[in-house]
């Protein structure tokens, strides 16, 4: 029984791990033993109203917009141009680095035009680069955080006027 919660214990420890890395799946083998850990990869940014799912946790997030607290008429010009912007949020937790090494150009600056596909930033996870996609098109017209600054889950990291 003992031996039970032991090795419980340590799925759980792996769980975590995964969690904090990012990672969406581990395997390891030790003789004939075999562990193979698989997690759902969150959902790229199709609309405003996606929800990402990690683990068997279900968090319900509006990507794309802030939350609307006054409808578009009330609200002034800014607001409704802050609105049209989609944010680009940071999937893991982790070191965000605008440029690959630290001699190298940044990946994107204001007013960059970006594609879905276009690396926009890398953030670092337990020694892990993961390479952050834009999942957007159009401009670059703000960048919420500084290279080598510390970020969240769920932390916007640059804003996009799409085209």
């Amino acid at each position: 029984m003992a031996q039970k919660n032991n090795d419980s214990q340590r799925i759980k420890e792996l769980v975590e791990i995964m969690k904090q890395a990012g990672l969406l799946e581990i395997e390891l083998k030790h003789g004939d033993d075999k562990i193979l850990l698989k997690r759902l990869p969150p959902h790229p940014v199709a609309d405003a109203a996606a929800v990402p799912v990690v683990g068997r946790d279900v968090l319900t997030v509006p990507l794309g917009q802030a939350p609307a607290q006054n409808s578009a008429t009330e609200s002034g010009p800014a607001d409704a141009q802050q609105q049209e912007l989609i944010e680009i949020k940071s999937p893991i937790v982790g070191t965000f680095y605008d440029k690959p090494s630290p001699d190298s150009e940044p990946y994107v600056e204001l007013d960059s035009h970006v594609s879905p596909q276009t690396t926009v930033c890398i953030v670092e996870a337990m020694k892990v680069m993961n390479e952050i996609k834009a999942e957007a098109e159009g401009l670059i017209t703000e960048i919420m955080v500084k290279n080598g600054q510390a970020v969240e889950y769920g932390q916007v990291l640059f804003k996009v006027k799409p085209d």
